[in-house]
């Protein structure tokens, strides 16, 4: 029933694997995938890249059975019993192209659960978590493949998902059907920048070409037509600008944010908001020993829910909110005493309802840390607001225009908050992006996202891509 496609290096490395395959009785035949290696046991088909979309399409030629098993890392894999007949079992009554499942991780001898999360409309990210285990039906596998007309060396796998994603359903099977060995071994704080890492460049640009493509057939595809902004005629405001600064328990930073933002200079009339959700470590006091500045605004939450979206909708709903609000994160600085100057010009000069800097990762004590500067060049103004669609994060620190933002309000929660924000924004207005480093990101081990077990990185990820589907789906009602 079942074609299987191993990534090879050596015999060392797929070992194990190929003798766990050898021991399915589901399997017809085995091939391995191999830039440099040849093994007289299988028969070996000679890529160019393991993602590439040439290997896509020789797999889709040499498959054969109903069935396509694809391994997408050199790691060593292991069923459980019985799980490739329970894969096609449900492949098949669920009617849909591609299957994939939770599975157990082996690290440093330790086995732990890895759960993945279910695909949705807006799963668009690239480096969507199904795991290591793909199984395709195999006729939706070669009209996919036959389909694809542009040639990626790394984007191959994700356009041919793209792909199999307009022919039918992925089922993801929540049950653990097989064992991985866990190569990257980073806590997840380290893994947060790789996309954004110059030297992926290359591959980046192969990705939002294939997503694009992808949403031009989906009819998810916006022109860079946006609408324009009289900052002339938006109504009376007190200062020109806010900078936001959300907390709760930072009393080892929040000193350090507020005199950052205290310490702008700038041609225009502004003012900082705090806003406490409800700290306990003595954050309040630090916060009220800058009192005796006028500029200083402190909010203090109630004791009902509000996450970090509540506590920026009590910020620029204040009536002292300036027409621009500025994000400053409670453990971060600015990384120069203009950062708010360039900002305001950028709303003015760009005509855009939002404002994106560039941040320089930093450890504690503002020192520079790989990957150093993250820009998020893949930001056009032609194909950001598409590209967007793709990437898990847009970049800092971020302004909005308050006259609109009053309008949309941020959700309700601690994650995403900002990301949901700028999606909507994006679908009807430009974006402006400032390329000078203008925040200093302290990464320490109190950062939310420092090390986050996988049912918070799930809990998160799907978050994110339900964001992602409910403005896809509501651009798509734009373009019709």
């Amino acid at each position: 029933m079942i074609d299987c496609f191993v990534p090879f290096e050596n015999i060392e490395q797929a070992k194990f694997t190929l003798e766990n395959l050898n021991k399915e009785p589901l399997i017809d035949r085995i091939f391995l995938l191999s830039q440099n290696c040849q093994n007289a046991n299988y028969t070996t088909i000679q890529i160019d890249s393991l993602k590439s979309t040439r290997t896509m399409k020789q797999i889709a030629e040499c498959a054969t059975a109903p069935y396509t098993l694809l391994l997408t890392k050199y790691t060593t894999t292991e069923f459980v019993h019985y799980a490739l007949q329970r894969m096609c079992d449900i492949l098949r009554d669920s009617d849909s192209v591609m299957a994939y499942a939770d599975h157990f991780n082996k690290k440093d001898g330790i086995v732990s659960n890895a759960p993945v999360i279910d695909y949705q409309f807006g799963s668009l990210r690239d480096d969507f978590d199904f795991g290591s285990v793909l199984l395709l039906r195999t006729d939706a596998l070669k009209q996919a493949a036959a389909q694809m007309d542009k040639d990626y060396n790394a984007a191959g796998l994700y356009d041919l998902r793209l792909h199999l994603s307009r022919l039918g359903a992925f089922v993801h099977i929540n049950e653990f059907i097989y064992y991985d060995v866990e190569l990257d071994t980073r806590k997840s704080g380290e893994k947060l920048f790789d996309y954004v890492d110059p030297k992926n460049r290359s591959v980046q640009i192969e990705m939002e070409q294939a997503c694009t493509d992808h949403l031009k057939h989906i009819g998810g595809f916006l022109e860079p037509k946006f609408k324009q902004i009289d900052f002339s005629n938006d109504g009376e405001f007190e200062y020109d600008a806010s900078v936001v600064i959300p907390c709760k328990n930072r009393a080892r930073t929040i000193k350090d944010a507020i005199s950052s933002a205290l310490s702008q200079q700038t041609k225009y009339k502004f003012n900082v908001i705090v806003v406490d959700d409800n700290s306990t470590d003595g954050t309040v006091e630090i916060i009220k020993s800058f009192a005796n500045d006028p500029r200083l605004i402190y909010v203090a939450q109630d004791r009902t829910w509000h996450g970090i979206g509540g506590n920026w909708n009590a910020a620029f709903h204040h009536p002292k909110c300036g027409r621009f609000a500025i994000q400053l994160d409670s453990d971060d600085v600015y990384s120069g005493p203009d950062t708010i100057q360039k900002i305001v010009d950028a709303f003015y000069e760009q005509n855009v309802a939002m404002v994106i800097g560039t941040y320089q990762l930093t450890d504690f004590n503002s020192n520079p840390i790989p990957p150093g500067v993250i820009d998020h060049k893949e930001w056009t103004p032609e194909n950001g607001r598409n590209n967007a669609l793709r990437i898990n994060g847009l970049g800092a620190p971020r302004a909005f225009y308050t006259p609109l933002l009053r309008q949309i309000n941020f959700p309700t929660t601690k994650y995403g908050e900002d990301y949901a924000v700028a999606l909507r924004i994006s679908r009807e207005y430009q974006i402006g992006r400032i390329y000078d480093v203008l925040y200093n990101c302290r990464r320490w081990e109190d950062n939310s996202d420092a090390n986050c077990d996988i049912i918070t990185m799930n809990a998160n990820n799907l978050y994110k891509d339900r964001i992602r589907t409910w403005e896809l789906m509501a651009r798509v009602r734009c373009e019709k």
